[in-house]
């Protein structure tokens, strides 16, 4: 049974709680196991932290989340009116260097392309769309958590 969700919050980081709780509701009750509710939340966090510290900058703005769940995966559509920025055009940080020669930033972006299974990035219309898709991974017996 596929269910959407969607919710528009202030760009504001008291927001982000909100949004977390709603992907949390929405993915247990389609049988999500928890590592995939906290990848999830993750990489959404850390799109509209992003989107509302660089690209609102303090500015009046909103992100709308819309996470559509079906049986074996969750799409998470991210939409702002901010400036456009792709943030898969940053390159990926080199995690090899010191840490003190490492340049501040990116590794939010490098963590959220991680934690999920295809990351898209589109400006359609005046709106960045970042696209989060997680798939339901099957237990360690190889059987899926359907």
């Amino acid at each position: 049974m596929d269910t959407t969700h969607t919710l528009t919050v202030r760009a504001d980081i008291h927001e982000i709680p909100r949004v977390s709780g709603a992907i949390e509701e929405t993915m247990r009750t389609a049988g999500f196991p928890d590592e995939a509710i906290l990848d999830v939340q993750l990489a959404v966090e850390e799109a509209i932290a992003n989107t509302i510290v660089h690209g609102f900058r303090g500015a009046t703005g909103e992100v709308t989340v819309t996470i559509h769940v079906a049986e074996d995966m969750v799409t998470a559509r991210v939409e702002d009116r901010a400036p456009p920025f792709d943030p898969l055009s940053l390159p990926e940080p080199n995690r090899e260097s010191d840490l003190a020669e490492r340049h501040i930033g990116g590794l939010g972006i490098y963590l959220m392309r991680r934690v999920v299974d295809e990351v898209t990035y589109q400006y359609v219309e005046g709106k960045n769309v970042l696209t989060l898709i997680k798939k339901k991974q099957p237990d360690r017996s190889g059987k899926s958590l359907t």
